[in-house]
Parts: C-alpha cells; structure tokens; sequence
C-alpha cells in the first residue's frame, strides 16, 4: 500500500481515505528560507503540523529537512499525495516518478463542474453567478430550487456601520487555544532559525488560532452558537478598540485543512433552521465560503500561471518598505496605521481592513499587483497563493479589468469614515481632500479615478465617481499634492 504524504495545509481527517494507513509529513526548513514570513504564521504552521504528527503517533512518519526532495530520500515506497494547493508545490509532486497525486480535496465544488459552469461563460465571471450555482448543485439554503428567504444575496442587509459610541460588539471572544509542550519546541526552533539567519516579519506572540481539529471544532460550534447571530449585520464595520468583531477567526483552520468546509456551512444552516441565527449571518457566511472560498481556489487552476504577473492597469512601483516591513509607526493615517498594527501584532485583520484599508491603499498608489500577492500571503497567517492570486489581482486590485469583479474596490476616506471609528482624532479629514489635513485615501481615489479614467467608462457601477469627479475644479492641484506624498507613508 501507498504511504499517505499530507502537506501542512492537508491536516484533518477529510485528507484521508483509509484511517489505517501508513502516512507521511515532510517539514521543510526551505519554505521558510525563501522568503520572509509573518512570524507568527510560520508558529501556525509548524505547530499544526506537528501536532497532526503527534496525534498520529506510529502511524506517520514526520521527517525534518531542508527540502521536500531531501525528506522523500528518506522514505522509501510508493507514495500518494492529494493534489498541493500551489503550482509549485503541484509541479513538484509531479516531476516525482514514484508519487502518484489524487485529486485536491478541501472544497466544496469539484474542478470538472467548475470547470463545466466557466467554459459556458466565456468571459467575464462572477462571483453571484458561481455562488447561486453552487447553492442549487449542493442544496444549500434553497427551499424547493428557490433560495431562503426569496433572495440569493442578503448583502445589502449586512453593511451596517459600527454601533455608536461602542467599544465593540456584545458577542463572547472566540475561545483561544492554550499552548503547550509543541509550541514551545517550535518557539525554540523558530528563535534558532532567526540566529541561524532566516528571516521573519511581524512580532512573536501567543498562538491566536487553531493548531488541531479538536481546537478548530470548538471554536466553529462557539461560533455557530454565540458569535454567528451578529456576524451578518457588521461584517463590513471596522472598530479600531474590536478587531475581530463577529467574524469567525477561522480561516486559517479551513486553509489548513482542519476543517472540511461542508460541515461549517451546514452546521450554519442548521443554525437557521432551528432559528439560533438569522438569515441575514447564516447567508453572509455561507456565501464566504460555499461561494468566495471555492470560487478564487477555482480560478487559480482555471487561468493560466501567467495570471499572477499580470497587470492591465500597469501598475509600477514597488511595495514601499515601510508596509513591507509592517511599520505601523511610520503611519500617522489611523486607519492604516491600526490595520497595519494588526497585521505586525497578529498577522490577521479581517476582510474589510484587507480589502478597504491595505488593497485600496495598494490600488491608489499604483503598487505591483504581483508584490501585493506575495505580501498578502507572506503575512497573513491564513495567506495562500491561491486564495491571494484571483482575490488580489481580480478583487481587489482589478489588474484583470473586469475578468473577476465588476468594478475595483476603489473607496476615498467617506467609506472609511462610515463604516469605522478611525476618522475620529486623525490627523487627516476625510471630507478634504487639499492641504495639510486631505486625507490620503479621499485624495488618491480622485487620482486613481483621473489616471484610469479612459479604462473604466464602460463601467455602469463607476458612472457617478466618474462624473463626480468631472466636477472637481481643483483635480490638477490634488494630482500634483498625491504625486509628491507618491508611496511614502502617510
């Protein structure tokens, strides 16, 4: 029989066919000497999978080295893999003669009936369009073949801005886990390696998320039970005193693979049905999931490799240092500096700030797409090539002008100040937009609308920014006052 080999991200229970079976975990010095990650997910992942490997006891094999292809000489035999979550990784369990890859697992819709629903589009695809797709295939909130409630989306229903005066959300704290024996080794090992020379980024701190199935399942029935009811409503708000909000704080467990994602999204369902939450949360989650989840994993495959590289906005300039190096303090823009202080701290923030914050950030100052994907996944404890390679380039920075998105997730300082308590005691106004106090973010939408404006006209959903903007008289002096502020931190 062929040995089992479960990469990082292949950890629970659904990897696996025969619970038997001889297995194999490889930990690779090298992943983390290539590049410099987020220390704290560096922590995560070693101590995920090491934890895997200690719950299996003599049935796996967990081999240490400074490669994958080292690890391997070490084992002998047949050996299968379930297909890796990245083209390198893929390419690699390739080229190996005695290595026979499986199909991926780990998600909702397979790659022929996704591949099927894409070829009959032939073009542009949506996200909507995918999603209600995949609710009808697998019967996930539908009543008869009509969605819950009547509608497919709930969406509109959930952008409330943050309480009033509010601190944070009225929901109990996800339960954090407890370290043990484990991370201390991989302290130890991770303190050793930076002597050694590897580099990380961010700062060290308690494990914040999962590391077994046995944590990653308590902290989705916490969720489903007590966080999941005010989830819908302020999933788009932003507190700079609540950084988690209700959001569930568990997809590092799905992208690890601790969590299958069919039991979350039925265990969500089933919180509907039996009226513990309402259709608005349950709806919004399942859409994360069921639709946006699967449906970036999808495109990775679906476009080509050269996707990545690509940028039909030519954008040019670097990723400056001070936001690769997560220097909060250099910021004096709260939100940014906030948001940028949670990735250093924590190496997560949720997805408004990713997308609102960082990415919108990214997208007015003419940043490399490419750079955006490799420091979105570099940080973040649950950054995966695939999940940043169509969100990033397709979402968040429109390098695919309209392959993905209807239109870039382009915002100025109004949305920021609706939807969050930053603008308060900044230095920086959002409703102005010249002069010592313009806001970065108001001032480089003007600017990014202005140099892309012979490519977005088309576009129904851009129709009003751009005629607001026809209007401003004061748009030359603006555009002169962003090019001298350019990439330097605000």
């Amino acid at each position: 029989m062929s040995r089992r080999w479960i990469f990082a991200d292949q950890l629970g229970p659904h990897f696996l066919d025969d619970h038997d079976q001889q297995l194999l975990l490889i930990e690779s010095k090298a992943v983390f000497r290539r590049r410099a990650f987020h220390r704290q997910k560096a922590h995560l992942i070693l101590s995920a999978l090491r934890h895997r490997a200690a719950e299996l006891g003599d049935q796996a094999t967990y081999v240490r080295a400074e490669t994958y292809r080292d690890g391997l000489r070490q084992v002998p035999g047949p050996i299968e893999v379930c297909q890796p979550t990245s083209r390198r990784a893929r390419d690699l369990v390739r080229s190996l003669e005695r290595v026979t890859v499986l199909p991926p697992r780990g998600f909702v819709t397979s790659t022929a009936d996704f591949t099927a629903w894409a070829d009959d589009r032939r073009g542009a695809m949506r996200l909507d369009d995918f999603y209600r797709h995949a609710r009808r295939q697998h019967r996930v909130l539908l009543d008869g073949d009509e969605p819950v409630g009547g509608r497919w989306s709930l969406d509109a229903d959930n952008r409330q801005p943050p309480p009033k005066d509010s601190e944070g959300l009225d929901v109990p704290l996800p339960p954090l886990p407890q370290e043990d024996d484990i991370d201390a080794e991989v302290r130890y090992d991770l303190d050793r390696w930076a002597a050694e020379g590897i580099r990380f980024v961010g700062r060290d701190g308690p494990r914040l998320f999962p590391a077994t199935r046995a944590e990653a399942t308590a902290r989705l029935r916490h969720f489903l039970h007590h966080r999941l009811p005010k989830f819908g409503p302020y999933e788009n708000a932003m507190l700079s005193t609540d950084p988690f909000m209700a959001h569930s704080l568990l997809s590092p467990s799905f992208n690890l693979g601790l969590l299958d994602p069919m039991e979350a999204i039925r265990g969500a369902e089933q919180a509907y049905r039996e009226q513990h939450a309402p259709l608005s949360s349950v709806e919004g989650f399942v859409r994360q999931l069921l639709g946006w989840r699967d449906f970036v994993w999808h495109l990775y495959w679906y476009f080509d490799a050269g996707h990545r590289g690509g940028d039909r906005l030519g954008a040019r300039r670097s990723v400056p240092a001070w936001f690769a190096d997560l220097d909060a303090d250099a910021v004096q823009a709260r939100c940014l500096a906030d948001v940028l202080a949670g990735v250093r701290d924590r190496g997560w923030v949720h997805h408004v700030p990713r997308l609102m914050v960082l990415a919108n950030y990214g997208l007015q100052r003419g940043w490399r797409p490419s750079e955006l994907v490799d420091w979105f996944q570099r940080s973040f404890v649950d950054g995966h090539e695939w999940v940043l390679t169509a969100n990033v380039l397709g979402m968040n920075q429109y390098a695919d002008l309209g392959q993905v998105s209807t239109k870039p997730y382009a915002a100025g300082g109004a949305y920021v100040n609706k939807m969050s308590d930053y603008c308060g005691g900044c230095r920086y106004d959002p409703k102005q937009q010249l002069g010592e106090h313009a806001c970065p973010y108001t001032a480089g939408h003007w600017v990014f609308l202005d140099r892309f404006r012979e490519r977005l006209p088309g576009n129904p959903r851009m129709a009003r920014s751009l005629r607001q903007l026809d209007r401003l008289d004061d748009l030359p002096a603006i555009r002169e006052q962003e090019k001298r502020r350019g990439s330097t931190a605000p």
